[in-house]
């Protein structure tokens, strides 16, 4: 029979062990962090009915949509996780309390281009708050500043959180007779950052169909720069020329006021006025997070407010706000640069037992008494040669060998071997238990993370 060879679609990303382990350390730290403010976990379907996953069909997000038929199903797989919230929070908001806070970590599906860095299955790690009629504008500020406390645990500290407020644009295009444009508008400014300012000025002329003088405002506006004291005093010259204008720097001032309340240092979120996020649907503060040192990967982390989530779905009116996390496009970039760190545990285990003797009782019985205390602990039963053992032992990365020969029985304690220094020493096994989990402990107390 031929054989097939094996290979990974493009586009889908598969990791080794060790690496697996790292991204799994990482989705562990989002856990907590969210946690930590109150969010609750949620997983919905990965296949969705088409009708309901295309509510709010059309444009690009139709074109990538995974979609396929199986009988008389019409399905897709989702393409984001804030699409299936939406469904959640109608379906069951009789039963949920507002506002509902929830965290998903999970895969997504897009069937584009395949690129470095640009994935067809990926995972995104969101948080949104949804309330019911209103949702005050301290969720706006607490959402970058749960990111902000979410990055510097996973060891980033060079990274930006740049916020703008959709209202400011809205009403600046206003005032200045751009409104019907203003959509338009917003997603060619939203690619600043990919193309630069010449590129967009004549984007806004050819396809926008922008007088030059109308297209040299809008990017004058956009450069206003400076500490967020000092945009925020520019801003201040318009006031009074539109309401939705002063609206939207009156929620800028209150996000900015808040996110240092929150603790969040001034160097780590900056006022943007380029921000705009090309999607329809967001209403007021808008977010975008880069990594200072490498400002061409682009937002690794983005969102920001919108006044309806659900109403391809009921009538009720449930504004909320949300930010997400690209997680296999950060992985990839991290471990690309190699600012992964190779100091935490990656092994499948603390401890491998290995018995030396034929007898496996008291090996079973150690083993045994290492995982109730704790101690991850894998017993090696293979009837291999101790240079076999102890070679497998190293590929795995295993911090803490466990040898059980003839006088290890006989005394009743364990020889535990420190696979790094090659230190051993012998003790009982719950003092081998407490000697483990203290190493191990130290030894996972870095980031994830390099400096």
């Amino acid at each position: 029979m031929a054989k097939v060879s094996p290979r990974t679609l493009s586009g889908f990303m598969e990791l080794l062990p060790a690496q697996q382990m790292k991204m799994e350390r990482m989705m562990q730290i989002l856990r907590e962090s969210y946690a930590l403010y109150g969010f609750t976990p949620l997983d919905t379907p990965i296949i969705e009915s088409a009708e309901v996953l295309l509510a709010k069909g059309g444009g690009e997000t139709e074109k990538q949509v995974y979609r396929f038929t199986k009988g008389d199903s019409d399905l897709a797989l989702r393409f984001d996780l804030t699409v299936p919230l939406a469904k959640y929070v109608a379906q069951h908001y009789g039963e949920l309390a507002f506002p509902f806070r929830r965290y998903q970590i999970g895969k997504v599906y897009r069937g584009e281009r395949a690129q470095r860095g640009r994935f067809r299955e990926f995972y995104q790690a969101d948080i949104d708050v949804i309330g019911d009629g209103k949702l005050d504008i301290l969720n706006e500020a607490e959402i970058p500043a749960i990111i902000y406390s979410t990055f510097t645990r996973l060891g980033l500290k060079k990274f930006k959180i740049r916020v703008n407020n959709r209202k400011l644009l809205n009403g600046f295009y206003a005032m200045n007779g751009m409104s019907e444009k203003a959509g338009e508008i917003m997603r060619t400014v939203d690619k600043l950052d990919k193309i630069g300012a010449e590129k967009v000025k004549q984007l806004l002329i050819d396809e926008v169909k922008m007088l030059p003088c109308k297209a040299e405002n809008v990017l004058d506006f956009m450069a206003i720069c400076g500490t967020n004291a000092e945009v925020i005093e520019a801003l201040e010259r318009y006031r009074g020329m539109d309401a939705t204008f002063d609206q939207g720097l009156d929620e800028l001032i209150a996000v900015t006021r808040y996110l240092r309340d929150f603790g969040v240092p001034e160097e780590n979120f900056a006022v943007d006025l380029t921000i705009a996020r090309g999607l329809d649907y967001y209403t007021g503060t808008v977010y975008e997070t880069i990594m200072s040192d490498h400002p061409e990967i682009g937002s690794v982390c983005s969102g920001g407010r919108y006044d309806n989530l659900a109403e391809y779905y009921t009538d009720k009116q449930l504004p909320g706000v949300g930010i997400s996390i690209g997680l296999t496009r950060l992985f990839y970039v991290l471990n690309e640069q190699g600012l992964l760190s190779d100091e935490i545990i990656t092994a499948p285990c603390d401890a491998l037992v290995l018995p030396m003797t034929e007898e496996l009782g008291f090996a079973v019985a150690a083993a045994t008494a290492l995982r109730a205390a704790g101690v991850r602990t894998q017993l090696y039963g293979e009837k291999k040669k101790f240079k076999a053992k102890m070679a497998y032992a190293d590929k795995i990365g295993v911090p803490f060998a466990v040898l059980i020969g003839e006088d290890e029985m006989n005394e009743g304690v364990l020889s535990v071997k420190d696979m790094k220094t090659g230190e051993q020493v012998k003790l009982t096994p719950a003092d081998a238990a407490a000697h483990i989990a203290e190493r191990v402990a130290a030894m996972n107390s870095g980031s994830v993370i390099k400096e």
